[in-house]
């Protein structure tokens, strides 16, 4: 996957980088929100339009060479939130992911302003943790296809498994209504 990420904690944006690459993940780090957009809206012209041969990783379904974005809430110059107003303006299949020490509720508020599906990691979490969110996209993609709300799935903390077998749970139920 391609991953873009606001941190402006940079120790924290390189393990976040480290562990994600060991994964065979192509990571793309910026340390604040102007930076964050800056780079994602250069890469998606780039990878519209071809200006560069580096950024070939464009993924035409979801408009953006960016699989996920994971922007940390609280940044300098320009916060987390107004990065993903922006971005999903332009792109409202984009795929992010909300990193924050601060309260979730004030968190979950912002989320709902945004009228779009966007994932909540709880700040301190663990890499492990944050591995199985980024390469869970499946999963959420499915369970927004069935509409389950995705906030109250990630609020109730789950494994991986966890996730799974619910994922399996709604596919049961949704062969088994009838129209």
């Amino acid at each position: 996957m391609n991953i873009l990420i606001a941190e402006d904690e940079r120790d924290i944006a390189l393990l976040y980088k480290e562990a994600l690459e060991a994964r065979k993940h192509k990571v793309t780090i910026t340390l604040n929100g102007e930076d964050c957009l800056k780079e994602y809206h250069d890469v998606t012209h780039i990878a519209k339009f071809g200006h560069e041969s580096s950024s070939a990783h464009y993924h035409s379904n979801n408009d953006s060479p960016f699989e996920v974005l994971l922007l940390d809430y609280k940044m300098p110059q320009i916060d987390g939130f107004e990065v993903a107003k922006e971005i999903l303006a332009v792109n409202s299949h984009q795929r992010i992911i909300f990193a924050s020490a601060h309260v979730k509720e004030t968190l979950e508020d912002s989320i709902k302003q945004l009228k779009q599906a966007v994932e909540l990691m709880q700040k301190p979490f663990t890499i492990k943790e944050l591995i199985d969110t980024i390469e869970d996209k499946e999963v959420y993609t499915a369970l927004q296809k069935l509409n389950m709300d995705l906030n109250i799935v990630r609020a109730s903390n789950p494994t991986h498994e966890q996730i799974m077998d619910l994922l399996e749970r709604l596919r049961r139920i949704e062969k088994m209504r009838t129209f």
